[in-house]
């Protein structure tokens, strides 16, 4: 296990921050760790990256205990912050070359790191660019750049493309999966956006501190969402069909859609009324139901 916790305690005066928490990370592994904020996310990604100290439980990163090996363990994780923590007076260039020098990584390595870097995140334009002239999606290359820098083994991400424009965000991502595919990466994500939580390999979703669910996308989609059919054609046809069969339907100007329960349950009804089957779509239960239904928040709302 690259990640692991046990029983997790992290108090702030009177509020409970993290509250008996435990979970592992396997090696390789796209973890995505979620709740809304103040969950107490980046509470537990501050004690795993060593900024806080925990009041209780055992946390384990890289195999090492994060309170007796300190050094090694950051010599392996690589961050991305929710808030950028460049360095606003130096360059773009500077800010790489700082991070990089607490590695002992300077000269002919430095510049061999760059340049993958440079190829994979197109950096070459802004480097020597003092920092405070860089737009926020450049900012954030850097800051991917900075994490990487090490050849890390984790890589922690607390909300690394809120705010960026699609063609950044899916350049970040494109970088992400080809360092865990080539060199077995493990990556701890949070985000607000559920379709990235969607491609993880597993899932843990706290809320006020505590575990409130986890598992893989599929298996919680399983469990906590549910499927439609959307209707677009024959609506009043389907809508009296469903009706007086207790389906739970909801009604829009263009479209009906009927909850289901599954899969074989579509295949069922698609036999015994195909008259009114003539265009429609299957809604699969998303990560976003899901969420709203474990926590009753909308991530994107609180």
């Amino acid at each position: 296990m690259v990640i692991e916790i046990e029983k997790l305690c992290k108090s702030f005066k009177d509020v409970k921050a993290v509250d008996d928490l435990s979970f592992s990370v396997r090696e390789g592994e796209l973890f995505a760790f979620l709740g809304v904020n103040g969950a107490g996310k980046s509470t537990t990604i501050n004690i795993i990256s060593g900024i806080l100290k925990r009041d209780g439980g055992i946390v384990k990163v890289c195999g090492e205990d994060i309170d007796e090996h300190p050094e090694k363990i950051k010599g392996k994780v690589g961050v991305v912050f929710q808030n950028s923590v460049l360095d606003k007076r130096l360059s773009a260039l500077d800010n790489l070359k700082s991070r990089a020098a607490m590695y002992g990584i300077y000269g002919s390595e430095f510049n061999e790191r760059l340049s993958e870097l440079d190829r994979l995140l197109d950096l070459k334009e802004i480097l020597v660019r003092p920092l405070i002239k860089l737009s926020g999606g450049q900012k954030r290359r850097i800051d991917i750049a900075r994490a990487l820098i090490n050849s890390p083994q984790l890589l922690i991400l607390d909300e690394p493309t809120t705010g960026l424009d699609p063609k950044t965000r899916q350049t970040v991502w494109a970088v992400i999966e080809k360092y865990r595919k080539e060199r077995g990466l493990t990556v701890l994500l949070t985000t607000h956006y559920m379709e990235e939580s969607a491609v993880a390999d597993y899932v843990l979703i706290i809320d006020g501190g505590k575990k409130a669910a986890e598992g893989t996308p599929h298996d919680l989609k399983n469990k906590y969402a549910i499927d439609f059919i959307r209707f677009y054609d024959k609506l009043d046809e389907a809508e009296r069909l469903f009706g007086s069969m207790a389906y739970k339907l909801n009604r829009e100007r263009d479209f009906l859609e009927v909850e289901i329960k599954g899969t074989d349950e579509i295949a069922k009804l698609i036999c015994k009324n195909p008259q009114i089957f003539s265009d429609f779509e299957v809604l699969k239960g998303n990560m976003d139901k899901v969420f709203l239904k474990i926590t009753g928040k909308n991530i994107m709302e609180v």
